[in-house]
């Protein structure tokens, strides 16, 4: 690799961590606003999402760039493309993250209301599967991004059991059903993002391993003879 080549690629890859580290801030920062009825965090989270955006095309130019310029081939081209595909989940993240804020600037100003479906839960594995995702990119460690893409399953699953939960509750409660319509939103972005989480998994696997997992059923062991990228900041 060229001198050139490899400050590009290190400039890349710090632009890359600071925006992984800027949308892990948010979604913790808006999953805590519904949890804390906390308008403050929910506001931070929207004002910051103009960073995101600019961080996001400032990592694509920078990709863009190295392919134009270097031509790089093997493993810098695969982690070329996997930084592309990485940094539009990421910015996805970044905007579902505003959406939920968004409901949690509006539960701030209403009564508690009991959740019927398992919000914490969700949270929690949704949460830990974007850390983990981006832990593995941090990495490469493919064995955490393989049990990102296993972790989906349950997550899918407490949002499938949720509207039948919340449909019962609004029959109950019907002067719930403000409140309980923005949860059943929060759900639903909360599955997106899960679902953004096992994509970078899947291209983690994909830029240390060579192997394509998504749309596949089979389960393929991981080669940890994989390099380690810088720590993120």
């Amino acid at each position: 690799m060229s001198e050139h080549m490899k400050r590009a690629i290190d400039s890349l890859k710090t632009k890359l961590l600071t925006l992984c580290g800027v949308v892990e801030d948010n979604l913790f920062k808006s999953v805590a606003s519904i949890q804390r009825r906390d308008l403050r965090l929910a506001q931070e989270v929207i004002d910051s999402d103009d960073r995101i955006d600019d961080v996001e095309v400032d990592v694509e130019e920078e990709c863009l760039k190295i392919l134009a310029l270097h031509q790089p081939v093997a493993i810098d081209l695969r982690f070329i493309i996997t930084a592309l595909k990485i940094n539009n989940d990421l910015e996805r993240i970044g905007d579902l993250a505003v959406n939920i804020a968004e409901r949690g600037e509006y539960l701030a100003t209403q009564e508690r209301i009991e959740v019927p479906f398992d919000f914490e839960r969700m949270a929690e594995k949704t949460t830990a599967m974007v850390r983990s995702s981006l832990d593995a990119l941090v990495n490469m460690d493919c064995a955490l991004a393989y049990q990102v893409w296993n972790a989906d399953d349950e997550v899918d699953a407490i949002n499938r059991q949720m509207y039948n939960q919340v449909k019962e509750s609004i029959l109950q409660n019907p002067a719930w059903i403000d409140p309980l319509i923005h949860m059943l939103s929060v759900s639903r972005h909360l599955e997106r993002i899960a679902d953004h989480a096992t994509n970078i998994a899947e291209d983690v696997i994909y830029m240390v391993e060579g192997h394509i997992v998504r749309h596949r059923h089979e389960r393929y062991q991981p080669n940890r003879a994989g390099g380690k990228a810088p720590e993120r900041k």
